[in-house]
């Protein structure tokens, strides 16, 4: 009995060690949570890496607990650009090793001290056209065109780069004029199609509302509505003025993996995992050498093929205002 009990416990103390060097990925869930495991994660542990346990969803809170109790369960996490710039000057975030991510090679845009692009994306304007047989929308303008363009319209419900700038644009403010946000003027935009609003919290959600048609227009990432057109539903989309915005992969102050994390994301941002994740996305890669390994069809289709059409979300701004924002966003929400 005694010589059974002591197998046991070896046996699960092994157990525990393995679970140990498992490295936690955390992400949105979803198709792109989806395409992050099947081109990130499972190569990294091919290559020799650990095993890599999905988590989600990304919670800052969470994230802000973990680093401040000393008890972080996250190794890495894909996290809104400009949130991880706020977050790596309040210390919450681990400064990543250069010398084992190759920032040489990643679009300079999306690197800083404490995170590195994860993908990049474009927030476009989408529609279903079966819900407009006279005309089709074309500009922002149109967005907020409610006797041209009836029906609900659908935005992205958290306070992020996006809507605001498309409120300012649709308003006729130049894309090189956009910054400092003029909140003002912007609230008064969304103030002319508030009661027809209505707001999704993800992706998946974003979709719904178009397909079904119960939002036939809206302000969508442009990897929703390639999903869809994947799917064989016919969309209708502009990417003029476009605004591109970027998720970054981070390492959370006091990650007990912070050596594989780093490893894992030099796998994740290279060439090849880059070029894979684009490709089943619909989202840009945020590696410089991913475009020559990608299909040039497939690349025409992705947000840094519009670039002449395009306006850059100001990431440092947002960072340095998001709370600001925020608190104003969420207050004209609930009012």
């Amino acid at each position: 009995m005694k010589k059974t009990l002591i197998a046991l416990a070896f046996a699960s103390a092994l157990t525990s060690a393995a679970q140990a060097q498992d490295m936690v990925f955390t992400s949105w869930g979803g198709t792109t949570q989806d395409a992050q495991a099947a081109h990130w994660a499972a190569p990294f542990t091919e290559k020799g890496g650990p095993a890599v346990v999905q988590d989600g969803p990304t919670d800052y809170g969470k994230i802000k607990a973990m680093v401040e109790a000393g008890a972080v369960t996250w190794d890495v996490v894909d996290v809104e650009y400009d949130w991880a710039l706020q977050a790596g000057k309040a210390g919450l975030l681990e400064p990543l090793d250069f010398a084992v991510i190759d920032k040489s090679k990643l679009d300079p845009r999306f690197v800083s001290d404490f995170a590195v692009g994860s993908f990049y994306y474009s927030f476009v304007l989408g529609w279903n056209p079966a819900n407009f047989a006279d005309a089709q929308p074309s500009t922002l303008a149109d967005l907020f065109d409610t006797a041209k363009f009836p029906g609900k319209r659908t935005f992205y419900k958290w306070s992020a780069p996006g809507v605001i700038e498309a409120a300012l644009l649709a308003d006729g403010v130049a894309p090189d004029a956009l910054y400092p946000l003029d909140l003002d003027r912007a609230f008064k935009k969304l103030d002319t199609i508030k009661a027809d609003i209505i707001w999704w919290e993800g992706g998946a959600q974003s979709q719904q509302l178009l397909a079904s048609g119960e939002a036939p227009i809206g302000f969508f990432w442009n990897g929703r509505i390639s999903a869809l057109q994947s799917d064989g539903m016919e969309v209708g989309v502009s990417w003029d003025q476009n605004i591109t915005a970027a998720d970054a992969l981070v390492v959370p102050k006091g990650a007990k993996n912070k050596d594989a994390a780093m490893k894992f994301i030099a796998e994740a941002t290279s060439a090849e995992g880059q070029a894979a994740f684009a490709a089943a996305t619909g989202y840009a890669p945020i590696n410089l050498g991913s475009a020559d390994l990608m299909d040039p069809a497939v690349r025409a289709t992705l947000p840094d093929a519009q670039t002449a059409v395009q306006v850059n979300a100001d990431m440092a701004y947002w960072a340095e205002h998001r709370d600001e924002i925020g608190n104003r966003w969420y207050a004209w929400q609930a009012q």
